[in-house]
């Protein structure tokens, strides 16, 4: 893999944050149909359980088309890959704005997901080549800020958007935002940048490697807890409490706003602590989370705190994961992101059919326990990870 000349980061200074704002529109057209099913459910005429369908039809596209577009696309340049997604973004979501029924907006989403797959591996594998490897750890996790600030942000403001003017209105919005996504980061990222290409070695060396096997792991476990109560969690909030849209709003940007501080810390505490106990300690939060939602299930004060702590654990747990993933085999950075990015999909799709089947049952006080075993399997696994202490020869 050649490395772009030593004055490209110095020249784009600011392209981390263009790849970071490119996550932050990637994870908002991922999670938008979370913010508003009860407006999907009512303006296509389907149940609530049908429009969370959209988040799990949408999250196996994606776990699929993660490794394979890595694959497919690992030899093109990464200025033209990353614009080239933004711009189809754009397009998805304003042609989403448009649908005339439930299975053309179905279709659609999935066309986007299936190439805005490639967005979130390939963003964190540019920062390798676009930093010093001493700032790797840190501009990694920044990058990884778009998907908190997709929760902190994109999603209340989906909220918002869809229970006052309509769920077309709110896809329009997020396709002009996909529109200054992609006009930023082609201004600001540097051109000729070329990652290691991805062939089929690459996928057995991944599958060889029992730390990125086991990190993988982790990541479709705590995912697939956070979902099976992420996915429904406006719904639920409305049946337990009966919260309306507003309130339901906030529960949103303080999970985003959460999110986005526990990132910040993780990026803090990495370079010092290192990824495993920085890890450990945001994995432990996150189920921390998920034990209050589960114990507070009908208070909503309770279930608001509880989405507070799980908020903390959630964007650096995941970020955390994309760093060691990379200090595990930088070689295989590419490959290993993409594949996370796959299980973080499955995750999805296991957690928001289980929440489904939860929901369409109406044991809604059991999904907060399914999310807390979920996740303290996924703390489990992640012990077997612990770094062994470097042994050192005495002469």
């Amino acid at each position: 893999m050649k490395n772009p000349p030593e004055p490209v980061h110095v020249e784009r200074r600011f392209a981390p944050t263009a790849l970071m704002l490119g996550n932050f529109v990637t994870g908002t057209s991922v999670l938008a149909p979370a913010g508003m099913l009860s407006e999907l459910s009512e303006g296509l005429g389907v149940t609530i359980r049908d429009a969370g369908l959209l988040i799990t039809f949408g999250a196996i596209v994606l776990c699929i088309g993660s490794p394979l577009t890595a694959w497919l696309t690992s030899r093109i340049e990464r200025h033209t890959l990353l614009t080239s997604t933004l711009a189809v973004l754009a397009l998805a979501n304003a042609a989403s704005a448009f649908a005339p029924d439930y299975a053309t907006l179905l279709v659609i989403r999935l066309i986007m997901l299936a190439i805005g797959a490639l967005y979130t591996p390939q963003a964190a594998g540019t920062a390798a080549l676009i930093v010093p490897a001493e700032k790797r750890g840190g501009t990694i996790a920044y990058i990884f800020l778009g998907w908190s600030l997709a929760a902190a942000v994109g999603l209340p403001l989906v909220t918002f958007i869809a229970s006052r003017y309509g769920w077309r209105e709110t896809y329009g919005s997020i396709g002009i935002a996909a529109c200054f996504g992609f006009l930023l980061l082609a201004w600001r990222l540097p051109r000729g940048l070329i990652g290691a290409p991805v062939d089929l070695k690459t996928w057995a060396d991944v599958g060889r490697n029992r730390l990125i096997v086991l990190l993988l792991l982790i990541t479709t476990l705590q995912v697939s807890g956070q979902f099976a109560v992420f996915t429904y969690l406006g719904p639920m909030l409305t049946r337990l409490t009966h919260a309306g849209p507003d309130a339901v709003g906030l529960v949103f940007a303080t999970y985003g706003l959460f999110g986005f501080v526990g990132n910040i810390i993780a990026t803090r505490l990495v370079d010092s602590w290192g990824s495993y106990r920085t890890s450990l300690l945001f994995l432990a939060t996150l189920l921390a989370g998920a034990c209050i939602w589960a114990l507070g299930a009908g208070n909503f004060a309770i279930m608001a705190a509880a989405v507070a702590v799980w908020g903390l654990g959630f964007a650096s747990t995941n970020s955390m994961q994309q760093v060691r993933l990379i200090g595990a085999a930088p070689a295989l950075g590419t490959a290993s992101v993409s594949l996370n990015t796959s299980a973080l999909y499955i995750g999805q799709a296991i957690g928001s059919a289980a929440g489904g089947m939860l929901f369409a049952r109406d044991l809604l006080y059991g999904a907060g326990y399914v999310s807390a075993a979920f996740i303290a399997l996924a703390l489990f696994v992640m012990t077997l990870t612990k770094p062994r202490p470097a042994v050192t020869l005495s002469t």
